[in-house]
């Protein structure tokens, strides 16, 4: 008899373990495919995008509405502990130094470390692109980000023109897009 319970908790486990790993790699955040998406919580493509106050590695404040008008803004949600942010980091990277003077700007919000941490990271990987800190993931919670990276592209009205979650590698789809975005 405790041999059949022991065989039907392993079926129950191994069930539950196969459920799992469908949810997180096939199906993705809150019941939608991870990828391009239209919608992320409350935010749609088209719709404007909703405003923060953030502050960055230097502490100086940054709202995206101060950029309204005058940039592309590339959205990045990341943590240092996340394997696939870490991956995508050099292509953020040459995204910012390939466009940063032709009106984009690279935003990277890390979700919920303290300050040094980040700092640590950033100044050992040599990066460059501005670093804001949520340490609360409230910036976070207002896009809608429930897996990350999730990358939101805001054009120079405040719109949001793209919404990616996973990490996709370099992708020419955003790439063109802000070739795009940035000569409007």
């Amino acid at each position: 008899m405790r041999r059949i319970g022991w065989m039907i908790g392993g079926l129950l486990f191994a069930a539950a373990s196969i459920w799992i790993h469908y949810e997180v790699k096939v199906v993705g955040p809150r019941g939608g495919r991870s990828g391009t998406l239209q919608q992320l919580g409350q935010i749609k493509v088209g719709e404007p995008a909703p405003d923060f106050a953030a502050r960055d590695l230097a502490d100086r404040e940054v709202t995206l509405a101060a950029l309204r008008g005058q940039k592309v803004v590339l959205l990045d949600f990341w943590a240092t502990w996340c394997g696939p942010c870490r991956a995508a980091m050099p292509s953020l990277e040459a995204l910012h130094n390939d466009f940063k003077d032709r009106g984009l700007e690279v935003l990277c919000v890390n979700q919920g470390e303290d300050r040094e941490q980040v700092q640590h990271f950033i100044k050992r990987k040599a990066y460059t692109f501005p670093v804001l800190l949520d340490p609360e993931t409230a910036i976070g919670d207002t896009f809608g980000v429930r897996a990350i990276p999730t990358q939101v592209v805001v054009d120079k009205r405040g719109a949001v023109r793209w919404i990616h979650v996973g990490f996709a590698g370099e992708d020419a789809e955003l790439r063109k897009l802000l070739e795009r975005l940035t000569q409007e």
